[in-house]
């Protein structure tokens, strides 16, 4: 599928569009702090780089937790 927006009750999902500006920035700055700078990187799509904010948040979390 091409950049598109798909209503489903109200809420829109972004299906197969890049990542926005904002997880850019919040991927880089979780990659650092998790010392895990290749998790980062340019033209990923919005899923992909969803999944990856959570693993590093995850991550994060983890390693605070001891």
């Amino acid at each position: 599928m091409s950049n598109a927006a798909i209503t489903f009750g109200g809420v829109t999902d972004r299906v197969g569009a890049q990542m926005t500006r904002a997880q850019a920035l919040r991927l880089r700055s979780l990659a650092e702090e998790a010392y895990q700078p290749r998790q980062f990187a340019k033209g990923l799509s919005f899923e992909e780089a969803q999944r990856r904010i959570e693993a590093l948040k995850a991550e994060i979390a983890l390693a605070d937790s001891f």
